[in-house]
């Protein structure tokens, strides 16, 4: 992705959700038990990406201490909980729960709803990322120059 010289807000138009979702690998050695979860989550993105009518926006990939993780953002929270209860999703959930009962694999999400005003984000000399990538980039200049103006924008 191309860096995006200067100082840069993300602005997005009304409340959006940030859903954070992620796994942990608790036995390494158990590897036909988490290869499949590991695995199920590409299809899940690919699947996202192509239909922008489930309300997704964005996502970024992270790999972290516990595990691999990642921060989509949402329209909605109805529009995330409409695509848990379909699909692919749903089915890979139901077997989740029929076939990890013995820990080696744990799963884990957090759902934030975000109102306009209650969040701030700045990038400088970056490409889109984040919340920059799934809402607007505007000039950090004027109101938006620092963090407070951001969040009471």
């Amino acid at each position: 992705m191309k860096v995006k010289l200067g100082r840069y807000a993300a602005q997005m138009d009304g409340p959006f959700v940030v859903f954070i979702i992620g796994m942990r690998i608790n036995r390494l050695f158990a590897f036909r038990k988490w290869v499949p979860v590991f695995r199920a989550m590409p299809r899940m993105m690919k699947e996202l990406y192509q239909d922008k009518e489930h309300g997704f926006l964005h996502a970024e990939y992270y790999i972290g201490r516990n595990g691999p993780m990642l921060i989509q953002y949402w329209r909605s929270f109805e529009d995330l909980e409409r695509y848990a209860k379909q699909g692919f999703h749903k089915e890979t959930w139901r077997q989740f729960h029929k076939s990890y009962k013995d820990g080696s694999v744990g799963v884990y999400h957090e759902t934030y709803r975000m109102e306009p005003g209650h969040y701030e984000a700045v990038y400088n000399h970056m490409p889109p990322t984040g919340l920059g990538k799934a809402g607007e980039l505007i000039p950090a200049e004027g109101a938006h120059d620092r963090a407070r103006g951001r969040m009471n924008a």
